[in-house]
């Protein structure tokens, strides 16, 4: 059956395309027969002239049914190289994921008998779970060159990229965007006395949130909303990209196993870590503090990124949002407990989560306006 519509689709095509050509020569002889004088009109030859007319456009009606095959096959062709897209995306994580489980104890036994002969003996003091998440970032970067060979990514455009010769006003615009509302609401919070400033200041703490402020949303964005992000798009789901990508976001930061889990390490240590990072999904107050918020701010820069078509926007508010919770983490401890409101810090916690959804309003407001600028 399946054989036989595209035989018919084909047949279609090209009877579409004879109908046409026969349509243009007969206009031309009527064009040429008119320039020359007039011959004497009878019934017959009108009675002619209408029957092939209506010979052309059963034909053409008749004939045109095929192509609903052919839109249908289209639609299932695209609809079967989205979902190999998602295919390739899910085998890239569960590869990750199988290759950092069996990495994380050859990293943690070298660096035990580092320790023990006298070599960088700091590394003493790391538990498996440490170890386990640096196996996961080495993992990710061993298998991104083949993930991205196999999805055909050659360059940036093939991600929905493009450059962005205002990648400077962006960057500068993300970072107050996400900060201001956030440094805001923590000077609320200590005017209502659930934080206190600090007396003593940690000095290399703040050198320690500066760096990450440069580094992780760089590596973070470039993974995310670039890579993952760019792939989904792929499937020409848009709003299911989004929230796809927002999800494993909140997930790899949100579902972590708590240290000193693994007493003893063995070859399965690494499976062990991952089952008990599924410990809070069961806890709603968790959920709603934590998952929750984080998910939200993934939202915001993957519209971000595709707003701009670039990722300097995202790495602004990523950097702000960095910046601004470890700058207030600093300078400030907190005074009450008051999950599910308020976290470990700002980015947790459905207050943080009220701080997203304006930060989500201002940065709209800001692209209308950018957008507008440019006109």
């Amino acid at each position: 059956m399946q054989g036989h519509r595209s035989k018919r689709a084909v047949a279609g095509i090209f009877a579409r395309g004879f109908l046409l050509t026969l349509t243009s020569l007969l206009t031309t002889v009527a064009y040429n027969r008119s320039s020359q004088p007039r011959r004497q009109f009878s019934l017959g030859t009108a009675t002619h002239h209408r029957t092939l007319w209506l010979a052309l456009r059963v034909s053409t009606h008749v004939d045109s049914c095929p192509s609903i095959y052919v839109d249908s096959a289209l639609r299932s062709d695209l609809t079967l190289a989205g979902l190999k897209h998602v295919a390739k995306l899910a085998a890239y994580f569960v590869g990750v994921v199988i290759v950092a489980a069996l990495l994380a104890p050859i990293l943690f036994w070298s660096a035990q008998s580092l320790a023990a002969h006298g070599l960088f003996s700091f590394l003493a003091k790391y538990d498996f779970e440490t170890f386990f998440h640096r196996a996961i970032l080495i993992a990710a970067a061993l298998l991104l060159w083949p993930f991205l060979h196999v999805s055909h990514v050659r360059c940036m455009a093939d991600l929905g990229l493009a450059p962005n010769p205002r990648w400077g006003r962006d960057l500068c615009a993300g970072i107050l965007l996400s900060v201001i509302p956030l440094l805001c609401c923590g000077a609320l919070l200590v005017a209502i006395h659930v934080y206190s400033f600090r007396h003593t200041f940690a000095w290399p703490r703040l050198g320690n949130i500066l760096v990450a402020s440069i580094i992780v949303p760089f590596i973070e964005e470039t993974f995310f909303r670039g890579i993952v992000l760019g792939v989904l798009l792929r499937t020409g789901r848009k709003y299911m990209a989004i929230l796809a990508v927002s999800a494993v976001f909140a997930a790899v930061h949100f579902f972590k196993a708590p240290t000193r889990t693994s007493a003893i390490v063995t070859w399965i240590s690494g499976l062990n870590s991952i089952a008990h990072s599924f410990g809070g999904v069961g806890d709603p107050t968790t959920l709603a503090s934590a998952f929750a918020t984080l998910f939200l701010f993934g939202c915001i820069l993957a519209v971000a990124r595709l707003h701009t078509q670039s990722l300097w926007l995202p790495i602004g508010l990523h950097a702000g949002l960095i910046f601004g919770s470890g700058t207030f983490s600093w300078l400030t401890h907190r005074q009450i407990i008051a999950l599910p409101w308020l976290g470990k810090n700002l980015l947790v916690g459905i207050v943080p989560l009220g701080i997203a959804t304006v930060t989500w309003i201002i940065m709209r407001a800001w692209l209308k306006y950018d957008r507008a600028s440019k006109v």
